[in-house]
């Protein structure tokens, strides 16, 4: 581990450049194979990021991005790692020859499979091979293609540990790292495996950090990971995309579901995703919009990776009206033209607000971000506007007029289920059943039961002891002849009465 507590050398921030004024990719010092690969995914100009970023690394700067989601992060470590590898490529089968150059970490497997996909279209036309290794998967297909040697490997930190400790890699000749969503792989939960990973690769050696939002903890954590780095952000730290049109509605927890509904039908979004907090709660909502009739699919941790992938695919290729998802689906995820999403519940941590709403308007295009807001939300909201330093107003939502339905007759009598009309002749007896009620006439009250009270005197009469009674079980000549012949130190013994538990004699 790099110890360097030197604070980062910081670029000012750019704002985003209008298209002409872009620079273009063949302005770089870039092999003739990646510009044609970038040619191939349509790249025409750089974002300011990649414009910034790019010539950093080339020069073997250890660089923190910070960019709005949406902007070409990956592109921007990615392109020019794979040119100073070039200069390792070759084409032997040998697997020594393809030993592990570069390693990318990603919070989540869908971010990892994302990341991986667009490397290899970089790589595509050179002799670089390029992996991804995450959890929920069985290890044997991943166990054979690392074996076979790889330059470039991307993993969930989790998983690369247990290749690690099978010994199925060897990190030896690493010379490049990269933390994507680097604020999100620094924090509390994936710092231990982090740190476990880092002392596996050698002390020189490049190292890259990327994400959407910096809090000044994670600035200064990230210093005894980097030499000398360079801090470059394209906008004002933690702020959202300007394209995203961001609303928030007040409104209840019941009627949460119905605001999504009207908002989809008037203003005639077609794909969205909805962000909520627990996976139990990710379950249950997408089986009620399937019930109001949209075609819908949940994306939560509980899934098995091979179901989460096929939503996801499902989704992108528009076969699902609706996205219900937990954070897993929040950061680096790339969806061409979504319009829209929603957050049902509001997020516990601000900076997973700014990565849900990266979501829509992506690659300069618009988007709608809307989130419910509930009168238990008010110290998340101030959370979140002390984050993006912006006043937050929150507005009433109006209903159309939308009376909610008895569950009986919501449930039965819109499917035209013969049952309705069980239900509705109950109705009618039960009716008629009060009326008559009402029409009977009122018998005079009966008057209240009461007991008798004793009239014995007897009774009634107060205990009176009698004035020469004395107590039968006291023998009071034997007591005095006892205590004249003891010492008098001895107490004397006393009979107690049976009614009061005792049984014989006793001393004083």
């Amino acid at each position: 581990m790099n110890q360097n507590t030197s604070p980062a050398a910081e670029l000012p921030p750019t704002s985003e450049p209008a298209g002409e004024d872009r620079p273009c990719f063949d302005t770089l010092p870039l092999d003739p194979k990646l510009l044609r690969a970038i040619v191939t995914q349509g790249y025409a100009t750089m974002t300011p990021i990649q414009s910034k970023a790019i010539p950093l690394v080339l020069e073997g700067r250890d660089v923190m991005g910070a960019a709005q989601t949406g902007t070409g992060k990956t592109a921007a470590f990615s392109i020019p790692l794979l040119q100073k590898m070039l200069k390792h490529e070759n084409p032997s089968a040998s697997p020594a020859r393809h030993p592990v150059r570069a390693i990318v970490l990603a919070p989540t497997r869908e971010l990892a499979v994302q990341v991986a996909a667009n490397v290899k279209a970089y790589a595509k036309q050179t002799n670089l091979r390029v992996a991804v290794v995450f959890g929920g998967m069985n290890m044997k297909e991943q166990t054979i293609e690392l074996k076979a040697g790889v330059e470039v490997l991307i993993a969930t930190p989790g998983r690369l540990i247990d290749h690690i400790e099978a010994k199925n890699c060897n990190l030896g000749q690493v010379e490049y790292v990269v933390l994507d969503e680097a604020d999100r792989m620094l924090d509390i939960g994936f710092l231990p495996d982090l740190q476990r990973i880092l002392s596996y690769l050698p002390k020189q050696r490049q190292t890259l950090l990327f994400s959407a939002t910096f809090s000044p903890e994670i600035k200064k954590l990230a210093q005894s990971y980097l030499q000398d780095p360079i801090l470059v952000e394209t906008a004002r730290p933690n702020e959202t995309a300007t394209n995203v049109e961001q609303r928030f509605y007040r409104t209840t927890d019941d009627d949460k579901r119905a605001v999504i509904r009207q908002i989809l039908r008037e203003r005639g979004i077609t794909q969205s995703i909805v962000f909520v907090n627990s996976k139990l709660g990710a379950a249950r909502l997408a089986r009620s919009f399937e019930r109001d009739g949209l075609r819908t699919s949940a994306l939560h941790g509980d899934k098995s990776q091979d179901e989460r992938l096929k939503a996801l695919e499902a989704f992108k290729r528009g076969e699902v009206d609706l996205l219900v998802a937990t954070d897993v689906a929040a950061r680096g995820l790339d969806i061409a033209a979504l319009p829209a999403v929603f957050n049902f519940d509001i997020p516990f941590g601000a900076e997973d607000y700014v990565h849900r709403i990266g979501r829509t308007g992506r690659a300069g295009a618009s988007g709608l971000a809307v989130s419910l807001v509930t009168s238990s939300d008010a110290r998340l909201m101030a959370d979140i506007e002390k984050l993006i330093k912006k006043k937050i107003e929150v507005e009433p939502f109006e209903l159309e007029g939308e009376r909610r339905p008895a569950r009986r007759e919501q449930r039965y009598d819109e499917r035209g289920d013969s049952r309705s009309e069980a239900f509705a002749a109950s109705d009618a007896t039960r009716d008629a059943a009060r009326e008559s009620r009402e029409t009977r006439p009122v018998r005079p009250a009966r008057p209240a039961y009461r007991r008798a009270e004793s009239v014995d005197p007897f009774f009634n009469k107060p205990y009176e002891p009698a004035p020469d009674a004395d107590p039968v079980w006291e023998d009071k000549t034997a007591a005095a002849g006892a205590s004249s012949s003891v010492s008098r130190f001895i107490k004397p013994r006393r009979k107690v009465a049976a009614l009061l538990g005792g049984f014989g004699t006793v001393r004083r």
